[in-house]
């Protein structure tokens, strides 16, 4: 039992130095800011734009045509005319018959005339969506040189004179070095 935990021991040391190895320092140092440039994107706002006109429409006028007034009015003057030209039983058969030609005389007077009408205004509002066109600042677009090269990121924030940068040191193969 003894000899597992021995053998167990520098195994988990060689795990944690090559654990070790494999994290590379790092360091924070400011880079030269060489160019700021503002970056805009195109952003749509909907609204609502709404107009009124006034309409001039015929409206009906109440008592005139397409009606039962005239074959109401027919019917009386029928049946009374039916009733003076009859004598006995005769005559309750020319009041009906008066009655119903009337009706029919009536209705078709009635509906034959024009209609009377009435120019009526009333307001007519209409809307629709239009969308305004704005720029809008979206951020940065940021040269920077550290060490004689030259980098660009994009920042929320303008930067001053310099941006904090981060530098990472990895070793490299003796080969890929010299190439």
């Amino acid at each position: 039992m003894k000899l597992n935990r021995l053998a167990l021991f520098p195994l988990l040391a060689t795990g944690a130095v090559a654990a070790f190895a494999q994290q590379s320092p790092a360091f924070f140092d400011r880079a030269r800011v060489q160019d700021v440039q503002p970056q805009y994107q195109t952003v749509q706002t909907p609204r609502n734009e709404c107009s009124s006109q006034w309409v001039t429409e015929n409206q009906p006028v109440a008592g005139g045509g397409g009606g039962y007034g005239g074959a109401i009015v027919g019917g009386v003057a029928g049946g009374l005319l039916g009733n003076q030209v009859g004598k006995g039983h005769g005559r309750e058969a020319a009041t009906a018959a008066g009655a119903v030609i009337g009706a029919i005389a009536g209705d078709r007077i009635s509906n034959g005339q024009p209609q009377y009408v009435q120019p009526v205004q009333r307001e007519v509002r209409s809307c629709r969506t239009v969308y305004d066109t704005q720029q809008q600042l979206s951020g940065y677009l940021v040269t920077y040189e550290y060490r004689g090269h030259q980098y660009s990121t994009v920042m929320r924030e303008q930067p001053g004179n310099t941006v904090p940068v981060r530098v990472s040191v990895t070793p490299v193969d003796e080969r890929e070095f010299r190439r």
